[in-house]
């Protein structure tokens, strides 16, 4: 998976951090370096960020698929939404971070199931 989750993100996962928070109308996925001053990885953390709200806007769950080989829990129904759920990517010091909102209780509950499998894979933190 790390391997694959490289070529997708385009950067080290063991150099990079990730977190997966639930919140109450969706969530956050946080991809950021661990050293400030790689500002090449910065930039292509945040390039990644913009590249999968986009995405993840248009329904489309491509990466997350290649990156663990299988489809993602919640993918389904946060396709079938998409129209309700709302994905803003931002930059942070360290690299950037996608919000995931939506008042729709259906998607939420979708949004949580792909932010528990993310945290899980990737044991990865949550706030």
């Amino acid at each position: 998976m790390q391997t694959r989750g490289e070529h997708v993100m385009g950067v080290n996962q063991y150099t990079s951090a990730h977190v997966f928070e639930d919140l109450a109308d969706g969530g956050r996925v946080v991809l950021e370096r661990a050293d400030a001053s790689d500002t090449a990885d910065i930039t292509t953390i945040r390039a990644h960020m913009r590249d999968i709200a986009a995405a993840f806007r248009a329904g489309d769950f491509t990466k997350p698929f290649a990156v663990h080989a299988q489809t993602v829990p919640g993918t389904d129904v946060m396709t079938a939404k998409r129209s309700v759920i709302s994905y803003d990517a931002s930059d942070l010091p360290k690299g950037g971070e996608v919000r995931i909102r939506s008042s729709d209780p259906a998607a939420v509950e979708a949004i949580h199931r792909f932010l528990a499998f993310q945290r899980t894979e990737h044991h990865a933190a949550s706030h």
